[in-house]
């Protein structure tokens, strides 16, 4: 317990950015019409793809048995993001082919 109280004492400047991130990142995405959905998927996943490696690399440098379980739900949560934006948007993709 007094090292997740020392984490978030240290990083609360960064817990404040992370917070702040969220919200704008909720109220862009709340805003995009459907016609960018596709090129945005394609986005989001090769960031996922950077959360993946940052993660790993994290997890290389870990200290603290806290670090590494963040780094490791960070790397499982940016993996299923990335296999789920690709699946939706080959789905999206199929709905624009020509039908033989």
């Amino acid at each position: 317990m007094n090292d997740l109280l020392n984490f978030l004492t240290e990083n609360l400047n960064l817990i404040y950015i992370l917070i702040f991130a969220i919200f704008i990142g909720v109220e862009l995405i709340k805003n995009v019409p459907s016609v960018l959905h596709t090129p945005l998927m394609s986005g989001a996943n090769a960031l996922s793809g950077v959360v993946i490696v940052g993660a790993i690399l994290v997890m290389l440098e870990a200290q603290t048995t806290l670090a590494l379980v963040l780094g490791f739900i960070a790397v499982i949560l940016g993996t299923i993001n990335v296999v789920g934006g690709y699946a939706v948007t080959d789905r999206m993709l199929q709905m624009f082919k020509k039908r033989k």
